[in-house]
């Protein structure tokens, strides 16, 4: 079957079999191997992508369902170089260690923000819960959120810069 894809702003037509996944129509047919297979099941979140405004995993979505629509994958996010708010953040906040997670953490937290800006730290660990990271214990990651939102707060007396 033939679809037509919007990924990152660049329109696609391709052939495909009916039972592509869209972590393989990304990964394999348009090289986009920021978005990492994980589980397979649809449980780690290492796979997320937003679709047509809303967070998916791509590793339980056939690429046929994105036929006609818009993909944002991490290969999206940084233009001509330079990082978003969110990415800078992370950085900053030391918010990936080995980085297997953090494509699919900072999609999934860039859905979320979108239509949360201001969200306290209750929200931001709710949005992170189909992500999963083994490296951070999550905290230097709410901290990231935290400090791209400006609602981090004073540690210690020190002032994040």
């Amino acid at each position: 079957m033939r679809i037509n894809v919007n990924v990152n702003g660049r329109d696609y037509i391709r052939e495909i079999s009916e039972n592509r996944l869209l972590l393989a129509f990304l990964r394999e047919d348009l090289g986009l191997t920021g978005t990492k297979e994980g589980c397979g099941a649809g449980e780690c979140g290492a796979c997320t992508v937003i679709l047509n405004g809303k967070t998916v995993n791509s590793c339980l979505v056939l690429a046929a369902e994105a036929d006609g629509g818009a993909v944002e994958t991490i290969e999206g996010e940084a233009q001509n170089g330079k990082l978003t708010e969110l990415q800078k953040a992370f950085h900053k906040n030391h918010a990936s260690q080995c980085g297997f997670c953090t494509p699919g953490m900072i999609m999934s937290l860039k859905a979320f923000l979108k239509d949360n800006p201001n969200p306290n730290e209750h929200q931001i660990k709710e949005a992170m819960e189909g992500n999963f990271c083994r490296c951070t214990g999550y905290r230097q990651i709410i901290e990231a959120v935290q400090d791209c939102c400006g609602t981090q707060k004073e540690k210690e007396g020190l002032k994040h810069v």
